[in-house]
């Protein structure tokens, strides 16, 4: 499925034998305009990406499926299959009368008649209306894990998706969703970087089979919640100066080490083709020594772009069990 010289990870608890290139290309973007997207989207599937993550949130969807259907039409991949999509289940839509629906949408937008990857986006639900982010903090509200999950199952079941799974989730809450499911989550995509490494979150996931997907990998400066704590890191630098290596390709390769999947986002031509320049070689003991003791910072704490403390909503307060 993947580019030959990206390795991939097998799903669990997936329909049919699926397995997940373990770099994809984000598409989250604040652009009004679509048309840089859909461009670095078929450069990257020149280079050999075939792994693309969206959501309903992004926006992004209705151009990512223009760019797929242009790429099948020119012959740069010879068929769907060819391809693993991902796009996520926003909090206002986390309803499990609403979650079907949903999906049906997003797959219309992205022109494909299935997914290869469904996500619940956030732990947490919203008043049901237009999808927006940040939600006002009055429309946030506590999830029904157990009907939600099992209308995401229904998804796997009726062919909408190959595989489901969530993000953002806590060790609790993942706890919580395999107590009910018939269909593990095979996946959870959370924020993971040198500074914010996910350590017991990684140990659990590994003990249930689910893959750790990282969004952020360099420490997401480009959106409104970011920061340059990554890119900035003297370590980092060290270790990329010593490797003759940038810090991104540093910081990838090191989740990569970790056996997770992740997430980038480049329109840069010349940054794609070095995000997929990190399979020959590898980080020393020393690199991995020194990485882990990066002091650890959680930026994206929540749908509502605010820190629990900062806010009265008990779910809110809630949405991470101690774990940040």
């Amino acid at each position: 499925m993947a580019s030959n010289n990206i390795p991939t990870l097998v799903l669990g608890s997936s329909a049919g034998e699926r397995a997940i290139p373990v770099i994809g290309f984000g598409t989250a973007s604040n652009d009004s305009d679509p048309a840089p997207m859909k461009r670095a989207v078929l450069e990257a599937i020149k280079l050999g990406f075939r792994h693309f993550d969206t959501a309903s949130v992004y926006g992004s969807e209705q151009g990512l499926g223009e760019a797929i259907a242009e790429a099948l039409k020119l012959g740069l991949v010879a068929s769907r299959n060819e391809l693993f999509i991902t796009t996520k289940l926003w909090c206002n839509d986390s309803h499990s009368h609403l979650v079907v629906s949903a999906l049906k949408t997003s797959l219309e937008k992205l022109q494909l008649e299935y997914l290869d990857l469904y996500l619940v986006h956030w732990p947490i639900s919203s008043t049901p209306g237009n999808t927006v982010y940040p939600i006002d903090e009055k429309d946030l509200m506590p999830m029904d894990f157990k009907s939600v999950w099992e209308t995401m199952e229904e998804c796997q079941k009726l062919g909408l998706t190959k595989s489901i799974g969530v993000s953002n989730f806590s060790c609790k809450k993942l706890e919580s969703i395999l107590s009910f499911a018939t269909i593990p989550p095979s996946v959870n995509q959370v924020e993971m970087n040198p500074t914010w490494q996910q350590k017991k979150l990684r140990k659990f996931c590994g003990e249930k089979n689910i893959i750790v997907t990282a969004f952020s990998p360099l420490g997401a400066i480009a959106t409104s919640w970011g920061n340059n704590l990554v890119m900035d890191n003297e370590i980092l630098a060290d270790i990329a100066k010593a490797r003759g290596k940038s810090v991104a390709q540093v910081c990838l390769r090191w989740v990569y080490e970790q056996g997770a999947s992740v997430v980038c986002k480049s329109y840069n031509k010349e940054r794609l083709k070095q995000n997929l320049q990190i399979f020959d070689w590898s980080l020393t003991e020393d690199d991995l020594h020194r990485i882990e003791s990066i002091p650890q910072n959680k930026v994206n704490v929540s749908p509502a772009s605010v820190s629990p403390d900062q806010t009265s909503c008990e779910a809110l307060k809630e949405l991470w069990d101690g774990e940040i």
